[in-house]
């Protein structure tokens, strides 16, 4: 059965998920610390509405946010097999930064992060099955983001 609706939840730059991260094993200017000020899109899709004509009710994801929030808010995010991890540990270990150590970095990597996360969010909401997520984009700026999907259901 055809997909429906469709609904989009945006974070854009202006909510402050800032973070820092590299990419280690790049060649280029990106194995070097660096941060943005992300900006999070979600697509939503449903067969069928919910009582309220809704694909999801956005007052409902306060506690995702949340989970946005303690991930990448004024977080250093670093891949977990990053040759340079215990530098890291020990800048938070002294109060330099908050780290949070992901299996890797990166819009790609950030976005099937999130896509994953907010899979599991709509499952104990109680959106899932009716609602699934279609895709992730997470934008560094303007020019450059990553679209992270799992394709048609």
């Amino acid at each position: 059965m055809p997909v429906k609706y469709r609904s989009t939840k945006t974070y854009g730059h202006e909510v402050g998920l800032s973070c820092a991260f590299r990419q280690h094993r790049a060649d280029s200017h990106c194995r070097f610390l660096h941060g943005y000020a992300l900006s999070i899109r979600l697509e939503f899709e449903a067969q069928a509405l919910d009582a309220r004509n809704w694909v999801v009710d956005f007052g409902s994801l306060k506690s995702f946010k949340q989970e946005l929030v303690d991930t990448f808010d004024h977080k250093t995010l670093v891949a977990a097999d990053d040759p340079s991890l215990a530098v890291f540990k020990q800048m938070e270990r002294v109060g330099i930064c908050e780290l949070v150590v992901v299996e890797k970095t990166g819009c790609e990597a950030f976005a099937e992060l999130i896509f994953e996360c907010a899979e599991i969010w709509l499952k104990d909401a109680g959106y899932a099955p009716r609602v699934r997520v279609r895709e992730v984009e997470v934008r560094e700026h303007g020019a450059n983001s990553a679209i992270f999907s799992k394709g048609a259901a």
